[in-house]
């Protein structure tokens, strides 16, 4: 026991800790400070904030009326209020995992990951789902902020010459080229504050425009399927469109890892702080939109709400131009962990010196590679349910709280017990459920699809 207290002790004391960090070698040094998300560690709370709202608030807001509408009110609504109590629940055990061991911060999923299943067994069941996560809504993103330029350039001008989408999505990179090669996460933190500002208008004017519009003559709350197994499936499809809408706990622990940290102050408390408000502006967004939308349109409501609201021209254009500069923030967001797991790779294992030639080349080749696939598969709504189940919902709804269960073993039967199973049951289901509805949707997609139109 008394070995335990002096390990303690140790771990809080900085001359002890002064010598460990002094054994690792220099060359190791220099790399954690190259790497993009250990590089400096003085973000306030409201960075974690505004992070979190652009990770979280994703174009996913502008499709939740339309699996309202598959959904229906009760189970909509339930589902809505549900996400956001089981997310927000996981995120906080994110926050307080983050440096559950004195002296040390677990500064990426994968760690934490290690620490709760074993060093291997922790990198095979997180890796592959963070990169499945991130870079699956780097590609989703790049053909909303391709969809959202064609429809600004629409409506400002419907008389021009029409141009392919594909176009539209090169265009979009074009501006992510540029921005991936700012080297961590506090230095896109300007980028991440505009984002943010964007998300909450464009929600703003999402349901005040509808509002304005006015309950539609003919407008029908019923299913949007003629068929029972239609609306079955439609019904799985809408839950991973609602998952995906909740999808911001990929990033949490890297968004800590830029706040601070001492003893009498830990991470958790400004990071909990900034992550109150972020949900609280993520309800303000995503209630309004979600439950006026549907009411308006009903079940003829589009995937993307601002294509149902037409008129007036120059807001709707303005609200396609705001979703355009979020999804640029969210994108770098997303591509930032992914960028230090590559350069991780390269560094480490691969032994290639840290420098700015690599980073440039690993940078520019990832943003290539999410451009090519999101000009092949442009099938917007159903990628959303389709990731949105297969990996957003684990990552977010119950991988948390099994590291919880397997980091502090609760007692069985107790409360954090049964929140922590009930959470577990319930991501699941959406986990096995979603991508069956949504991968029914692509193949109806793709039967009226042709390639780079």
């Amino acid at each position: 026991m008394a070995s335990m207290e002096t390990e303690q002790q140790n771990a809080f004391n900085p001359s002890s800790h002064h010598q460990i960090m002094e054994e690792k070698s220099e060359r190791e040094k220099k790399i954690e400070e190259w790497l993009p998300i250990n590089a400096d560690r003085n973000a306030k709370w409201w960075y974690s904030a505004f992070h979190n709202v652009t990770a979280m608030v994703g174009a996913g807001v502008l499709g939740l009326p339309y699996a309202m509408a598959y959904l229906g009110w009760g189970p909509g609504v339930t589902l809505l209020i549900l996400s956001w109590i089981i997310t927000l629940y996981t995120l906080w055990q994110m926050v307080e995992m983050h440096e559950m061991i004195p002296g040390k911060r677990f500064d990426r999923y994968h760690e934490l990951g290690q620490q709760a299943f074993g060093e291997k067994l922790g990198l095979y069941i997180v890796v592959p789902q963070q990169i499945i996560v991130e870079v699956g809504v780097d590609i989703v993103y790049m053909v909303t902020g391709g969809a959202s330029l064609k429809k600004f350039h629409d409506t400002v001008c419907p008389s021009c010459k029409q141009i392919k989408l594909s176009y539209f999505i090169m265009i979009f990179a074009s501006i992510n080229f540029v921005l991936a090669h700012l080297p961590n996460f506090n230095s896109i933190s300007g980028v991440s504050l505009v984002a943010a500002v964007m998300s909450f208008s464009y929600s703003i004017i999402a349901w005040t425009a509808s509002v304005d519009k006015g309950v539609q003559e003919d407008v029908q709350y019923t299913s949007k399927a003629t068929t029972t197994v239609g609306s079955v499936f439609n019904f799985f499809n809408a839950l991973g469109t609602v998952a995906f809408a909740y999808a911001g706990h990929n990033v949490v622990l890297e968004i800590q890892a830029t706040i601070p940290s001492t003893p009498e102050k830990p991470s958790k408390i400004p990071m909990w702080r900034g992550v109150v408000v972020a949900y609280i502006v993520v309800a303000l967004c995503y209630f309004p939109v979600a439950i006026i939308g549907y009411w308006i349109f009903g079940n003829e409501v589009k995937d993307n709400i601002l294509i149902s609201l037409e008129k007036p021209a120059w807001l709707i254009a303005m609200a396609n131009l705001f979703v355009v500069l979020h999804v640029i923030g969210s994108y770098q967001l997303y591509a930032m962990p992914v960028f230090d797991m590559i350069e991780s790779v390269m560094v480490k294992k691969l032994n290639f010196t840290p420098s700015k030639t690599l980073r440039f080349i690993v940078r520019n080749l990832y943003v290539a590679f999410t451009m090519f696939v999101g000009i092949t598969f442009p099938f917007f709504g159903s990628l959303l349910g389709f990731f949105g189940g297969f990996a957003l919902a684990p990552t977010t709804y119950f991988l948390p709280c099994i590291m919880w269960l397997a980091i502090y073993k609760p007692k069985r039967f107790t409360l954090s017990w049964w929140t922590n199973w009930i959470c577990i049951v319930l991501g699941l289901l959406i986990m096995i459920l979603s991508p069956i509805g949504a991968l029914r949707s692509i193949l109806l997609d793709a039967k009226h699809y042709k390639f780079y139109q």
